[in-house]
């Protein structure tokens, strides 16, 4: 299959790019402005905003590598390229409402869009094998 096939899912390569910079300026911005030392540990608490932006960034790290590792399964196996894109827009969409709820301090739905973002994984690698 062409690479062609798979554009509207390495599309959203592009639109998770700009969420991990969007997630990596809003923590150094938050830690700028309380004044806090680079390097040094963020007090685990989740009413503080800091842990809280710096918990979205460093999360979304933790998935990104095994989200890039089943598109490229997908793409390379010649799973199909529609279910392809599903998941890893599903996976990106869910990231980003991940990211507002933590922001927003709503660990309910927080919980939910991280499940359902390793659910769009899941469908991800599923899409692979069955192809």
């Amino acid at each position: 299959m062409s690479l062609e096939a798979y554009a509207g899912a390495v599309s959203s390569l592009a639109v998770l790019a700009a969420l991990m910079i969007v997630q990596l300026l809003v923590a150094d911005v938050t830690g700028i402005r309380r004044r806090h030392v680079p390097g040094t540990p963020v007090t685990p608490d989740h009413a503080d905003a800091l842990f809280r932006v710096t918990r979205t960034l460093a999360n979304t790290n933790e998935s990104v590598a095994i989200f890039i590792v089943l598109l490229l399964y997908c793409m390379l196996g010649g799973a199909s390229p529609v279910w392809t894109a599903w998941g890893a827009w599903a996976y990106v969409i869910c990231r980003m409402l991940y990211a507002v709820c933590y922001y927003a301090n709503l660990p309910t739905y927080r919980s939910i869009s991280f499940g359902l973002s390793l659910l769009a994984l899941l469908a991800m690698l599923i899409t692979g094998l069955a192809s």
